[in-house]
């Protein structure tokens, strides 16, 4: 039996993965190169690269015996889409404010 693919948000949500997503906004780097900014083994690093990977955040390229780890924007995307839903939400409901409190003041 497989396990469901996790959402985006189950994806960013440890602070650990949104590190890895911060180093590598520098630079690619391999999985050793992650594993020496935390205080974790790694093998629970890869862990959290295959997540990261799994979710469209990061891809992993094999160069020689070292495998190397880049951003990739389909994750980002997905993200970035749910966001917009609600700034969108947010924008009509403070132009409809605007609206109202316009429309209550005293004409001149």
């Amino acid at each position: 039996m497989s396990q469901p693919a996790l959402d985006v948000f189950q994806v960013i949500a440890d602070p650990s993965r949104r590190q890895i997503l911060q180093l590598l906004t520098k630079n690619s780097l391999t999985i050793s190169s992650l594993a020496e900014n935390f205080d974790m083994s790694r093998p629970a690093v890869s862990k959290h690269v295959k997540i990261l990977n799994d979710g469209g955040f990061i891809s992993i390229r094999n160069i020689g015996r070292e495998r190397y780890c880049m951003l990739r924007q389909e994750g980002f995307n997905d993200l970035q889409q749910w966001i917009g839903y609600f700034d969108s939400f947010w924008a009509s409901k403070l132009k409809k404010l605007e609206a109202l409190l316009d429309s209550r003041e005293p004409k001149k």
